[in-house]
């Protein structure tokens, strides 16, 4: 059904009706109802303990560096519920869907869950992750009050929220693009997607990556311009090094992206010809471009992952990093080679032999760095009083199952092999095996070794080892029949199978996805566990793990401004040798600290930006127009605010370091 007036309602509607919510799909109706009923009761709950204004105040107009990185985590652990909701959705189906039995999952509602589950894990989980942990993390460890720019990295979290919920409202609105989660044209072109799928990917990844760009280069010249006195580049920790030359592949990376994904919104909306198959335009290309952007997107995950590893190794070693420079080298080795592989992802597009070798020959260097960081991690291990507490559990299981992975990675980057292998399952157990064995196993171990300094209590150790176990176990059954299978042949992406031989490969699978799902509901009880107990976790040192870093000089959670008086560095692990030297914490002289003051604007302007957004996907002109001259009005009147800062009194600083001395 359409609305009335034909000519009103096309400017105000556009192309949405009645007929786009899907009431008629019994899955996204329960989906709905359970949304509905979890989001009834998160607003209730807020409501009726009146906290909206703490939130508000607090958290979301918070330009502190901590609280950001915190609210990206929260992100990061929502939107994994969803990505893993659909992966079990996919492993149910192919466990099932053989011979006469077509399984739960229509085609049209497959290829959508494939689609969403590789986006929303990529850009909504995995990059949140990485962006929180950097956040929190790296300005304490270089001896900083905040980041370069506070406001920016509030606008930039809101941003990432707003691409987010666009994305989530594919599901009830519409569809989501039935394309693979890179789209790649013919198949998101105009023709064959005419809906409104592959108009809210590309919106959502264009609203989020503005924020991802501008929290890089934020990050980059925090980095570069607040380091402690005294902190060379080369006597910065590895977790901060890893974190800017991440951040170093965003700001050449995500522009790439944004040209890309803009190209591909041309051919649908202007009737360009950029990636089409006729009138001049090459399709692939567009697979050149999206990948010059997706390969260095691998290690702009992964090398954050390697800091948090170096950081957990040498702490619960109890001993210096071995090979501290040429840890260093080998992630700026790691960071150079990363735009000289992208075409190792399509060898079969028939480039030829020449050159299929060069970036085959490239693919092969790069795992070199990689493997000198395993044995560097390994070496710091040798003979250190080793503590397996969790986060050292989750950097054991990196090792063994990302050196799996990367021998996978070795095996693809042979042409003739990939020949074989691309497109098959063996492709997507390589990847989750890096992805989840590298990256995910990486922002576990560092949730568990920074909770205590964010929130100044431990998380219980108990449901951390289950949630390690069900995790580790469950991915090993979830993905190593994935390996077999695609060696036999099987390719990505199929709903459905003849071969009943197949089928138990594919029940092994399923059961590892149902392990793995119970190790999320152990990091849930988790963290209920640890807040219901947090006075027996309780950690008043500010120093539970004798850590070597200077994040840990200050006390759990850190203060505001971070630090009363800039620290002097003179060591790699600076607060080691602090305590080496009895350091002792100042208890008078302190002066006024000048801090920046939260705003709302942030918000606002995401809030706009969603709007935009929705308004582009449905072709509501009317509703574009007027909220991108509203983004422009709220950011043009954000510069006029001279209102952005504040003193903290010295006397104010006295007393909470004094209360801090006397812990």
């Amino acid at each position: 059904m359409t609305f009335h007036s034909p000519d009103l309602g096309k400017l105000i509607f556009g192309r949405l009706t009645l007929d786009d919510i899907p009431y008629h799909e019994p899955i996204l109706i329960f989906t709905f109802l359970g949304v509905a009923i979890g989001a009834i009761a998160v607003l209730g709950a807020i409501t009726y303990y009146r906290k909206w204004g703490y939130l508000w105040s607090e958290w979301f107009t918070s330009v502190d560096h901590k609280k950001i990185g915190i609210m990206y985590i929260v992100l990061a652990l929502i939107m994994l519920l969803r990505g893993f909701a659909d992966a079990l959705m996919m492993r149910g189906q192919q466990a099932i869907a053989f011979g006469a039995h077509e399984g739960y999952l229509p085609a049209h509602h497959y290829d959508q869950i494939f689609t969403a589950h590789g986006t929303i894990m990529i850009f909504f989980v995995a990059m949140p992750f990485i962006t929180g942990l950097i956040n929190f993390v790296m300005p304490l460890q270089i001896g900083s009050r905040d980041v370069a720019f506070p406001f920016l990295n509030n606008f930039s979290f809101w941003m990432t929220v707003s691409g987010a919920v666009l994305v989530m409202a594919s599901l009830f609105i519409g569809v989501f693009a039935r394309t693979g989660w890179l789209a790649y044209p013919p198949l998101s072109e105009l023709p064959a997607s005419p809906d409104s799928g592959v108009d809210y990917w590309i919106w959502g990844l264009q609203i989020a990556g503005v924020g991802t760009t501008l929290s890089g280069i934020n990050m980059i010249a925090t980095i570069v311009k607040m380091r402690a006195p005294g902190m060379t580049m080369m006597k910065m920790p590895i977790f901060t090094w890893t974190a800017l030359l991440a951040n170093v592949l965003i700001v050449a990376a995500f522009p790439v992206l944004t040209a890309t994904l803009a190209l591909l919104a041309l051919d649908r909306y202007a009737g360009t010809h950029f990636f089409t198959n006729d009138l001049g335009g090459n399709y692939m290309m567009y697979v050149n471009l999206i990948w010059v952007w997706g390969h260095p997107e691998v290690y702009i995950l992964v090398l954050p992952a390697f800091g948090v590893y170096s950081e957990v190794t040498s702490t619960f070693s109890r001993k210096r990093l071995f090979g501290y420079a040429s840890m260093v080298y080998a992630t700026v080795v790691i960071a150079v080679l990363s735009y000289l592989v992208w075409l190792h992802h399509f060898f079969t597009m028939g480039s030829g032999a020449s050159v299929n070798s060069f970036f085959g020959i490239t693919t092969m260097i790069i795992s070199i760095p990689t493997g000198a960081k395993i044995f560097n991690w390994m070496f710091t291990m040798y003979r250190g009083r080793i503590v397996y507490d969790v986060p050292m559990l989750w950097v054991v299981a990196f090792i063994v199952t990302f050196v799996i992975g990367g021998m996978t990675g070795v095996l693809l980057a042979v042409p003739p092999a990939d020949f074989e292998l691309h497109n098959s399952l063996f492709l997507i157990a390589h990847f989750h095996n890096v992805i989840i064995g590298g990256v995910l196993f990486g922002m576990f171990a560092g949730v568990n070794y920074w909770f205590p300094k964010a929130f100044g209590f431990r998380l219980d150790p108990f449901w951390g080892k289950v949630s390690f176990w069900f995790w580790v176990v469950g991915f090993y059954f979830a993905f190593m029949p994935l390996y077999w299978l695609g060696l036999m042949g099987v390719t990505r992406r199929l709903r459905h199978f003849d071969d009943p031989s197949l089928q138990i490969w594919f029940e092994i699978a399923a059961f590892g996805a149902i392990l793995i799902l119970i190790g999320i509901a152990a990091m849930i009880v988790q963290f209920a566990v640890s807040i219901l107990h947090r006075d027996k976790l309780r950690d008043t040192t500010g120093d539970p793990w004798h850590g070597r870093t200077l994040e840990w000089s200050t006390s759990s959670p850190p203060p505001p401004y971070n630090f009363a008086f800039t620290p002097q560095v003179h060591d790699i692990d600076t607060w080691w040798q602090m305590k080496q030297y009895k350091w002792r914490r100042p208890v008078e002289g302190f002066l006024p600290i000048h801090m920046p003051k939260n705003t709302g604007t942030g918000v606002y302007l995401a809030v706009l930006s969603l709007i935009f957004g929705f308004a582009m996907v449905w072709y509501m002109w009317l509703i574009a127009a007027i909220s991108f001259v509203a983004l422009l009005a709220v950011a043009i009147h954000h510069t006029f605010n001279y209102d952005r800062d504040y003193y903290i009194p010295a006397d104010e600083v006295g007393r909470v370091e004094t209360a801090r001395a006397g812990a």
